[in-house]
């Protein structure tokens, strides 16, 4: 009785759904004049902030070890073959013995905050701030100060990649149902990317691709190369017809 009521209640939420419209969001940004030729710059991909788990039913975050530590395995694997197809010499981020860790965690949620920004005041059009209203302006930067980052000397370019995960919960799930019935917004599941190139002389934000709702399971292989595939669509330098080979299930 509750299994059919459930999906019952599953198709009428389907049909509210389907009726609603949906407002176009950009997700890719790149400076204007910005051209990164094939073969021309060194790259340091730098740790990917990766965090994966549990969304309750009243929302809340509930990290999962577990999940976090699969989805950085395939992640990882995803972007090692990706870098070989990507037009130019793109390497691990290697910290020097002497580094400040804290240092690189300020730089990933500053590099974090940034691309928020850039999704709620120019990626969405009906939001966006009158100083980025003018055609082909993106205009962003994680300050000069980067270039102090330990590691990233002789680099041209550090990209930073993002992911994050909150699976919804049964309860959050029926909750949404309900919630639908009501009229009332309740999302069940949150996934989202960001993956942006920062000029290490000038700090400047070159291109960035972020998405509130990415695909793939990053807790699968597969889910994983999805994921770094939209991640990295559209990478200046990047060879149009240079595919990211499928990873091998066998470990």
């Amino acid at each position: 009785m509750i299994r059919a009521l459930y999906t019952c209640l599953a198709a009428i939420v389907l049909v509210m759904l389907t009726s609603v419209p949906v407002f176009a969001q950009e997700k890719t940004g790149l400076k204007p004049g910005f051209q990164l030729k094939p073969g021309t710059a060194r790259i340091v991909l730098l740790r990917p902030s990766i965090k994966v788990g549990a969304q309750s039913t009243g929302g809340m975050f509930e990290p999962n070890a577990d999940w976090t530590a699969q989805a950085r395995e395939n992640i990882a694997a995803a972007l090692g073959l990706a870098q070989t197809s990507l037009g130019n010499i793109v390497g691990d981020y290697v910290e020097p013995g002497n580094a400040d860790p804290a240092m690189l965690a300020e730089y990933q949620e500053l590099f974090d905050a940034v691309a928020q920004s850039v999704i709620e005041y120019q990626f969405f059009p009906g939001n966006r701030l009158p100083t980025k209203k003018r055609d082909g302006q993106f205009e962003w930067s994680l300050g000069a100060d980067v270039a102090r980052l330990p590691g990233l000397a002789g680099a041209d370019y550090a990209l930073f990649v993002t992911t994050e995960d909150h699976f919804g919960s049964t309860g959050r799930k029926v909750l949404q149902v309900f919630a639908a019935l009501a009229r009332v917004p309740v999302t069940a599941g949150v996934h989202k990317g960001f993956a942006g190139l920062v000029d290490v002389r000038t700090g400047e934000l070159v291109w960035l691709n972020a998405d509130l709702q990415m695909g793939g399971d990053v807790r699968d292989a597969e889910g994983a190369q999805k994921r770094v595939r939209q991640l990295l669509e559209g990478f200046p330098g990047k060879p149009a017809d240079a595919p990211v080979t499928a990873v091998s299930a066998a470990h």
